[in-house]
């Protein structure tokens, strides 16, 4: 029997528009579990016309029935936790006893931000196109196994030490390369050790509790943050976030066996955007790049930082599909594209005047990509609030079979607008999530 579990993820560089989905499909699930990132991934949700911007906590906080975890995967800011929580509070959503947290997640400190801030910012150093909020510092002393867990954090005398060897080693390395001003480590226990107080009714052992309820008949979504083309081991390195923002990461991110994941579900725009630094063959550089930035409000739900957009690039689309397994693809903004007669599609490339459609992977190699473009019919008619597949137009039909053909996945949901109730669920998809649906809550 297939697990009631689904894994939802961004198909391309992340800002897919899945905190909308999420939250749309969390309705069906008894958790959403976050697996990867920090709180540099923004996930926007419109329900009723009011907005929600999460940063941390996963979208199935905004269904009361639903429990919301935080992953062992992911690196925690407790400041920016604890004051997420209490922005959901202002907006009237209480997550006592709704909301969870890995004793196991790592945490961000603030030296981790003056490093990636110095760093980033460093004369002759390549700009990765980071948000300085400490995340790929955090994960680097994860892996070196220098780093603070949240259940160190709750040991007061543990977190004293940690932060006093870990700001005389951080405090040197900065002054020594950036010249940073030191942090003061007495200062960051009080204010750390007072946060840990207030986190503390937050932390449990995630991956038992997701495992109990996987048993019980419960069901769970894991909750992607940033994109396929965003993995530190399969995306565009080293224009990347610093964790596994693949399907596999939901396994190591959560402590849920690899054999428990049911199906895998991408998240991909009718377009592609990508913020920061990086390659990106087809980016448009006109004036029809502004006018779908414009109609897409097209910048960062954290940083506001405006987003790159370009034309679908169907072999990164095949990519993603490959790395992750993705069976159902979930088109976004569709109505964004309502007004062009015209959509040009990136059906291969052309490097170094050979056709592929395989992904390099140097960098020098993707940024010598000529995409080879195939003109389709625009619709030139509104999509926004269609609620069917048979009431879209034509063109806007033909485009999506096109879509499903040369991805490798089929299509399951298309949205129509930033609404919870835009969406359009195609039957065999709605299928599927009434098969996952539990009836525990």
């Amino acid at each position: 029997m297939q697990a009631k579990t689904a894994v939802v993820l961004g198909a391309q560089w992340g800002d897919e528009g899945k905190g909308k989905i999420v939250d749309v499909l969390s309705g069906r699930f008894s958790v959403v579990a976050r697996y990867a990132g920090g709180h540099n991934a923004g996930h926007t949700v419109i329900i009723g016309g009011k907005k929600f911007v999460l940063q941390l906590v996963p979208c199935g906080v905004l269904r009361p029935d639903c429990r919301a975890v935080i992953g062992n995967g992911v690196v925690l800011d407790p400041m920016a936790f604890l004051s997420e929580v209490a922005r959901l509070k202002e907006l009237g959503v209480d997550v006592a006893g709704q909301l969870f947290v890995s004793d196991r997640a790592h945490v961000i400190l603030p030296y981790h931000r003056m490093i990636e801030l110095a760093s980033e910012n460093a004369p002759g150093r390549m700009k990765i196109g980071t948000t300085s909020r400490g995340i790929g510092p955090a994960y680097e002393d994860k892996m070196k196994r220098g780093g603070l867990r949240v259940v160190d954090l709750l040991n007061t005398e543990l977190l004293r030490t940690h932060i006093k060897n870990a700001c005389q080693e951080k405090n040197t390395i900065a002054h020594a390369l950036f010249a940073s001003e030191p942090i003061d480590p007495d200062k960051m226990y009080e204010e750390y050790a007072c946060a840990a107080e207030a986190l503390a009714p937050f932390v449990a052992d995630t991956s038992r509790m997701l495992n109990d309820a996987l048993k019980a008949g419960g069901s769970i979504m894991f909750e992607g943050a940033q994109g396929t083309l965003l993995d530190i081991d399969h995306g565009t390195y080293p224009f990347v976030t610093s964790s596994s923002a693949t399907a596999g990461g939901a396994a190591t991110g959560t402590g849920v066996g690899p054999t428990k994941i049911g199906t895998v579900i991408g998240v991909t725009k009718a377009y592609v955007t990508r913020v920061g630094e990086g390659p990106f063959p087809t980016e448009i550089h006109d004036a029809q790049g502004e006018e779908i930035r414009s109609r897409g409000q097209e910048y960062g739900a954290v940083t506001g930082r405006p987003r790159r957009c370009g034309w679908l690039d169907l072999p990164l689309l095949r990519y993603s599909t490959q790395i992750n397994g993705t069976e159902w693809l979930v088109v976004t903004k569709l109505d964004v594209l309502d007004t062009l007669r015209e959509i040009p599609v990136c059906t291969a490339y052309r490097i170094d005047g050979k056709i592929t459609d395989t992904i390099p992977a140097d960098v020098r190699g993707l940024e010598s990509i000529e995409p080879i473009l195939t003109v389709m019919k625009g619709w030139d008619k509104p999509t926004e609030n269609v609620r069917s597949f048979d009431a879209l137009p034509s063109a806007a039909k033909e485009y999506l079979k096109f879509l499903e053909a040369e991805s490798g996945a089929k299509i399951g949901m298309i949205s129509t607008g930033p609404d919870r109730d835009q969406t359009i669920v195609l039957p065999e998809f709605a299928a599927t999530l009434e098969r996952m649906s539990a009836s525990p809550k």
